[in-house]
């Protein structure tokens, strides 16, 4: 790419005055939709759940921890699979400490259809605490859209409960994962960005966090996930 401009610090102030208005307007822009989300009608979950978790099988309800609101993210691991998507796995490097969503009345779950001892032997071999179940023999990936004749798809699907009644009110899936990448929040303020335009697709850079100093291990292929752009942005 072409280097940025070499200008004064008058100069490069007044570029950044007007890229900052800019800024002002995505960041209001994103407020009216975080506003409206909560807007959204919700959906009984009608259906019993059960998942295969480290302690025992656990229900839907289960998972909340007390809690009043349940997020989960749908990870790619199915049952044929012996190691987890790259790309969720770099959304679950994302997340970060749990304790300051947890502090917002709001737990944390990964669920994935692959069986149970593969996910904790990956989760082990990457060194994540975060909860993860498996929905395997169950139709919730099915029920939410990330499991499909393409295959598992990625997502994130957002649950209410009121007492023992438990409810769905969000789902967002494809480029809406985009924001749960913080690494790219980051890579989006440097002059060379995500460096992503010459790479035959954009996602080929990416490996597990283990991984980036092998040069064997493979990237995601071109056509990784022959997914929906439903929900997507």
């Amino acid at each position: 790419m072409d280097m940025p401009k070499v200008v004064t610090r008058e100069e490069w102030l007044r570029a950044r005055k007007e890229l900052l208005e800019k800024e002002k307007e995505l960041t209001r822009l994103y407020d009216e939709v975080v506003a409206a989300r909560p807007e959204l009608p919700m959906v009984r979950v009608e259906k019993e759940y059960v998942f295969d978790a480290p302690q025992g099988p656990v229900t839907l309800l289960d998972l909340f921890e007390g809690r009043k609101q349940l997020i989960v993210r749908h990870f790619m691991f199915g049952p044929d699979q012996e190691e987890g998507c790259i790309g969720c796995s770099m959304q679950a490097d994302s997340v970060g400490h749990l304790s300051h969503i947890n502090a917002r009345n709001t737990t944390f779950v990964m669920v994935s259809r692959g069986q149970l001892p593969k996910l904790e032997a990956f989760k082990k071999r990457i060194g994540w605490t975060i909860p993860w179940v498996s929905s395997f023999g169950t139709d919730f990936n099915h029920d939410y859209n990330v499991t499909t004749e393409q295959g598992e798809l990625p997502g994130v699907s957002v649950f209410l409960r009121e007492g023992t009644d438990v409810f769905h009110t969000y789902s967002v899936y494809d480029r809406g994962g985009d924001i749960f990448k913080s690494f790219y929040t980051y890579l989006d303020l440097t002059p060379l960005g995500r460096q992503e335009a010459e790479l035959e697709y954009p996602w080929a850079w990416w490996r597990h966090h283990d991984r980036y100093d092998d040069a064997s291990a493979a990237a995601p292929g071109k056509n990784w996930w022959n997914g929906t752009d439903k929900f997507a942005r």
